[in-house]
C-alpha cells in the first residue's frame, strides 16, 4: 500500500506560501502523492491552485484531489483546467470527485444543488470530450493543448449511483474520510460494481484520514471548524485524528488490511514539520 500526503490548503487562513514548500519537503521525503481538500465557502486556498502551486514545485509526487467537488464548477471549465494541471506536471494528476453537500459552496449562477447526480453524469461525459478534443456531436475542439490526455478519475459517494458512475468512468474509488470499520463496506461495493461492469484492470482503491503530530489539540480544532455544521460526521472527524506514531501505524495498517491501494494523511495544520515528524513514523 501507498502512503500519501496531503496538503494544508484548507487549514483556515493558510498562509499560501507554505504550499510549494510543503509540496517540495513531501517528495523528498518519499510520499506516493500529495493530495487536496476543497470548500468554496472556506478561507483557504482552492484546490485547483494548490495542485497547480505543486505541480510546478516538484517533478515526480503524484497529485491527487480528494476529494473535489466537481459539481460546483461549469464542466467544460473545470476540464480544461484540469487538464492544464495534469500537463504542467507531466501527467501526474488523478481527479477524485465527490458531489458536494453544503448550499453555501454552490456559488456559480445556475448550479445550484438541485439534480447533482444528473449534472455529474453530464460533467463526466464532457470531460471526457474536452480531453480527447472530440465533442459529442461535432462541435469546436475545446482548446485543450495537443496531446492532452484522459485524466484518470476516482470516484468518490456511498450511494449506489456512485459505484456504477465509478464502474463507468473511474479509474477505481475513493472512499470519504471514514475510520476502516466503517469504509469496509463502501469498498466491497466498489469492488463488486468494478467486477459486474466487467473491468478487469487494477482498480485503485484510495482512504484518507487527518494527522496532526506537533499540535494535535490545535488539529482537532481545525477539523471541527471545518465540518462545522456536519454534526456527528465533525465529531468522528476530529476523534479518528491520527496524534502520535501508534495512531498512525494503527491507521495504515486497518486500511492495509482493507486491501487499500493508497492511504492519504491528510495534515490538520499548515506546520511543515509534520512532514519530517510523518515521515519517521511512515518510512
Amino acid at each position: 500500500m501507498k502512503i500519501g500526503i496531503g496538503m494544508p490548503n484548507q487549514v483556515r487562513d493558510v498562509d499560501p506560501t507554505v504550499i510549494p514548500e510543503w509540496a517540495k519537503r513531501a517528495e523528498a521525503a518519499g510520499f506516493s502523492a500529495l493530495g487536496t481538500i476543497g470548500r468554496i465557502a472556506y478561507p483557504g486556498v482552492m484546490d485547483t491552485v494548490a495542485l497547480a502551486a505543486a505541480a510546478g514545485a516538484t517533478s515526480t509526487i503524484g497529485l491527487l484531489s480528494q476529494v473535489m467537488l466537481t459539481t460546483v464548477w461549469p464542466g467544460r471549465l473545470l476540464a480544461k483546467e484540469i487538464a492544464g494541471i495534469d500537463g504542467v506536471s507531466g501527467g501526474r494528476l488523478t481527479l477524485g470527485i465527490g458531489l458536494g453537500g453544503r448550499e453555501d459552496d454552490f456559488v456559480v449562477e445556475g448550479l445550484g444543488m438541485k439534480g447533482l447526480g444528473k449534472r455529474l453524469d453530464a460533467d463526466l461525459e464532457s470531460y471526457r470530450e474536452v480531453w480527447t478534443g472530440q465533442p459529442v456531436g461535432g462541435g469546436d475542439n475545446p482548446g485543450v493543448p495537443a496531446g492532452t490526455r484522459e485524466v484518470p478519475m476516482l470516484i468518490g459517494g456511498t450511494a449506489a449511483a456512485s459505484f456504477k458512475r465509478m464502474a463507468k468512468w473511474g479509474a477505481g474509488y475513493i472512499v470519504p474520510g471514514l475510520p476502516a470499520a466503517d469504509a469496509a463496506v463502501f469498498f466491497d461495493q466498489a469492488r463488486a460494481a468494478w467486477r459486474d461492469a466487467g473491468r478487469v484492470e487494477e482498480q485503485r482503491l484510495v482512504a484518507g484520514g487527518y494527522f496532526a503530530l506537533g499540535d494535535p489539540d490545535r488539529g482537532r480544532a481545525n477539523v471541527l471548524d471545518y465540518y462545522a455544521g456536519m454534526g456527528e460526521y465533525a465529531d468522528m472527524a476530529a476523534a479518528h485524528l491520527s496524534h502520535d506514531a501508534d495512531s498512525v501505524r494503527a491507521a495504515i495498517a486497518a486500511f492495509r488490511a482493507l486491501g487499500v491501494t493508497e492511504y492519504m494523511l491528510v495534515p490538520a495544520t499548515d506546520d511543515v514539520s509534520d512532514i519530517d515528524r510523518l515521515a519517521e513514523i511512515v518510512f
